[in-house]
């Protein structure tokens, strides 16, 4: 990855957390979302790109993925994964 600075660092996994409303145009082009605009990802992770994973999607895991209670318990999943 390289940094704002000019200054470079070697990134293993990406982790987009996406916010309470999703809105993910720039990620069409690497064919992460369906026809509907939504992320193609199971539980959290793009299938279209294994190392990358989302937090804070609706029923992402669980009813509670995309609340403060839920994403929590999401976040420490996405990091035993990797």
């Amino acid at each position: 990855m390289v940094w704002a600075d000019g200054s470079h660092e070697r990134v293993e996994v990406i982790l987009l957390a996406i916010g309470y409303r999703p809105d993910l145009p720039y990620l069409a082009e690497l064919g992460a979302l369906d026809d509907r605009g939504v992320p193609r990802q199971r539980p959290g992770v793009f299938t279209t790109h294994p190392r990358l994973g989302y937090l804070g999607l609706k029923w992402q895991r669980a009813a509670a993925s995309n609340s403060l209670r839920g994403v929590g318990r999401d976040a420490r999943y996405q990091a035993r994964r990797w």
